[in-house]
């Protein structure tokens, strides 16, 4: 098992390139199963999650072809439509195939997912929008066995806007007879990543951004290529480091338009932030302020950049509150930044920050994948050396993160642990 370790204190300098978004190239992976044929994607991030999403696709008959800058998709014979335990384990967004199974072939079963530690994440809001539809849903053994002879298209109200929950329903609806409506969706920009690689593979879909989603039923869908959109929690990490480090960092290929709420903080923490198209700007603006952080469901401040944003705290000047809205087990990473200094006092689902004057180089366990980030952060603000442990956490998230990070100036490499 590989570790990662940082000799921190050294401010990051230079450009850094942002890669495809893990969380829109996963469910756009799953819809590829809608239209036989073969799909090209372009953008497709080297991470653990896509390989496991793609040896869960080949489990179901789809084949692979490395191109120049993407992936070819083949989708043309499925063989099966269980998505085994030992695959979904390891990655929650393995469900996604769910809709789209139901959608071409009128069955599926599906191990109930696994994925990071950070709180209950149940299917149930996928189960009851698809019972909606027409879709016989069964749990034994640990598998949900789903059947439908033609999904019909209903009108759903979602009880809290789920994200896969969304991207799962809205795969089901597009092959559905007649028009579905989804109200209360989820918001969130990889979303709608989804629902334009739908549209360009034929799809009938109103909506697109806003919580109502309507959708017409179409009788097929074609292949498509398509370019998955850049990774907004990628980017917010770099933007992350080079606070943390007191840094000047060009991020290229920035979603910019989807990373307000996470600029938005960051400027009133004290940094200097200028936008150029896709490009951001982020340079030290002097001491890091402290400033509260509530996360929102989009366009929201994100909870996958919490961790992020509370390592930077940590080194801010006053106090912070970190209010943790979306996950009740998101707070893991705060006993390992209290070993390397951090004064961190957790209540609930707050957390509150003082800021300190440096943090200490430690070895430090990472438990889920934004936590492994910040515990990346922490380590290259810190003074002396910091070992990151169980870092497969990271790979599944974050394309060659020590390699870009090394461009920055940072002194990180990876061993064997």
């Amino acid at each position: 098992m590989d570790k990662i370790v940082i000799a921190g204190g050294v401010p990051l300098r230079g450009e850094v390139l942002i890669s495809g978004a893990k969380n829109a190239a996963l469910p756009i992976l799953a819809a590829t199963l809608l239209a036989p044929g073969r799909h090209t994607l372009l953008n497709v991030p080297n991470l653990a999650d896509i390989r496991t999403a793609k040896k869960l696709l080949g489990n179901l008959g789809v084949h692979f072809q490395d191109l120049s800058g993407g992936l070819e998709v083949d989708a043309s014979e499925l063989t099966s439509w269980e998505a085994p335990y030992d695959l979904v384990k390891t990655m929650r967004a393995a469900v996604l195939v769910l809709g789209p199974l139901v959608a071409r072939v009128g069955r599926a079963r599906i191990s109930l997912p696994g994925g990071c530690a950070i709180g209950a994440r149940p299917i149930n809001l996928h189960l009851k929008g698809l019972e909606e539809m027409g879709v016989k849903i069964t749990l034994q053994h640990g598998y949900v066995e789903a059947t439908v002879k033609r999904l019909e298209g209903a009108r759903i109200i979602l009880d809290f806007p789920t994200v896969t929950g969304t991207e799962n329903l809205l795969m089901a609806a597009v092959l559905a007879r007649g028009k579905t409506v989804i109200k209360n969706a989820a918001q969130e920009p990889e979303i709608a990543d989804l629902a334009q690689f739908l549209q360009a593979m034929g799809a009938d879909i109103q909506g697109i951004g806003s919580d109502v989603l309507t959708v017409q039923g179409v009788k097929y869908l074609r292949p498509a290529s398509y370019r998955i959109m850049p990774d907004r929690i990628e980017a917010g990490t770099y933007l992350a480091a080079a606070a943390i480090t007191r840094g000047e960092v060009v991020i290229r290929q920035a979603p910019v338009e989807h990373l307000t709420a996470v600029l938005d903080k960051f400027a009133e923490a004290g940094l200097r932030i200028s936008v150029d198209h896709d490009s951001i700007k982020v340079s030290s603006g002097g001491h890091l302020i402290g400033v509260d952080v509530k996360t929102l469901p989009y366009p929201g401040f994100p909870t996958d950049m919490q961790a992020q944003f509370m390592t930077v705290m940590t080194l801010a000047r006053g106090v912070s509150v970190i209010t943790e809205t979306i996950f009740e087990k998101r707070f893991m990473h705060v006993s390992e930044l209290k070993r390397l200094g951090a004064d961190i006092v957790v209540s609930g689902n707050q957390a509150v920050v003082r800021g300190v004057k440096s943090l200490q180089g430690a070895p430090v366990m990472a438990t889920d994948l934004r936590a492994s980030a910040s515990l990346i952060l922490a380590g290259l603000g810190a003074r002396g050396q910091t070992e990151v442990h169980r870092v497969y956490h990271l790979d599944r998230g974050y394309e060659r993160i020590e390699t870009k990070l090394s461009a920055l100036g940072a002194n990180i490499w990876r061993e064997k642990a």
